[in-house]
């Protein structure tokens, strides 16, 4: 999902029209608050990715105000960042850069350049958010399962593991059962793809 917070109506439009024009689905906001009121609330992001294209001067919230509280948060790696300004000025670009936008844009831009840059942030987006996703599901494992997950790792058999924790291997294979359930996969091999 392409999240467009700019307070000019017109600019939203357009990059709407730009998204939808890529396939990419898009919402609008006019302030930063109205994106931070969304954000606050129980929100899935979106399984393909999600980007922001933020206007840097709004009135209220600033959009160098509303980067760094999800900064902060720690969210710029899931909601990439591309600002965009009319006023911008080279230092504003490397300094925002430095502190992890993803790119910034001067108004006029090169509406290709800038929706490829939006289809690579969706595509790091998505990437941060699998990643996200794996680790909150390794999290559920017990200390037992995870003694248990690295020797499947090390592609140990259900016998051997049972040796070399000191249990049976009717334990063993309940634990295996237990981490397909919650890592999602089916196989040994499934696992270790989602690993890697």
């Amino acid at each position: 999902m392409l999240h467009i917070i700019d307070d000019e109506e017109v600019i939203r439009d357009a990059l709407s029209w730009l998204a939808r024009s890529r396939q990419i689905a898009a919402h609008s906001y006019e302030s930063a608050e109205k994106f931070l009121t969304a954000l606050d609330r129980p929100m899935a992001f979106d399984t393909q990715g999600d980007c922001i294209l933020l206007d840097v001067r709004m009135p209220g919230l600033s959009g160098t105000s509303l980067f760094e509280m999800l900064a902060s948060r720690q969210l710029i790696k899931r909601l990439p960042v591309i600002f965009l300004t009319g006023h911008g000025d080279v230092p504003m670009a490397v300094d925002t850069l430095k502190r992890g936008a993803f790119d910034f844009f001067e108004k006029p831009f090169n509406d290709n350049k800038l929706m490829d840059r939006v289809q690579e942030a969706l595509t790091q987006s998505r990437q941060a958010g699998s990643a996200a996703v794996i680790h909150e599901r390794l999290a559920t494992l017990s200390g037992r399962e995870k003694e248990v997950l690295d020797l499947i790792l090390q592609g140990k058999m259900n016998k051997v593991i049972a040796d070399q924790l000191g249990i049976s291997m009717r334990t063993v294979e309940v634990h295996r059962a237990h981490i397909f359930d919650k890592m999602q996969v089916k196989t040994a091999v499934e696992l270790a793809g989602i690993l890697k």
